[in-house]
């Protein structure tokens, strides 16, 4: 199995982007804090995710750096030549995205953004908070790097 939960802030903007065949997508950075000791400097990691198709769209109108969401998804490694040089690329790919708040002190969401959406319609989703509380989640505004 090969599924991935992440809560975390956008870390810049979300800019869409298509490929040579139209299909749109986006690259973004979540940061998400590490649990640290009390006491202890705060930590974060940043995640690199993609998002394509409907969700990219969504996500570029609604979305932008400092945003909080929350991404259900999988991993995924690729690669590809740079200058003569093989890169490898480890990223999650986002196939939900719910926006729970913003930065700016914004009130939390109930609007998600789906890759198995029944006839592309955008429906409210309930699962991910079924599957993880935000309760567990302990981190302010204050613990971000940004």
């Amino acid at each position: 199995m090969n599924k991935v939960i992440l809560i975390g802030r956008l870390t810049r903007d979300i800019e869409l982007k298509r490929t040579t065949n139209e299909t749109a997508f986006v690259n973004f950075t979540v940061a998400i804090n590490r649990r640290v000791a009390s006491g202890q400097a705060p930590q974060a990691d940043f995640i690199n995710c993609v998002a394509w198709n409907r969700v990219a769209v969504i996500m570029s109108q609604y979305l932008h750096k400092g945003s909080q969401i929350a991404i259900e998804g999988r991993i995924q490694t690729r690669n590809y030549e740079r200058d003569g040089n093989r890169v490898y690329v480890t990223e999650v790919v986002a196939e939900q995205v719910e926006f729970l708040g913003s930065r700016s002190g914004g009130s939390s969401s109930d609007y998600s953004a789906s890759a198995f959406e029944e006839d592309n319609v955008i429906e409210n989703s309930s699962n991910f908070d079924e599957a993880f509380s935000m309760d567990a989640f302990d981190a302010s505004d204050d613990d971000l790097p940004f």
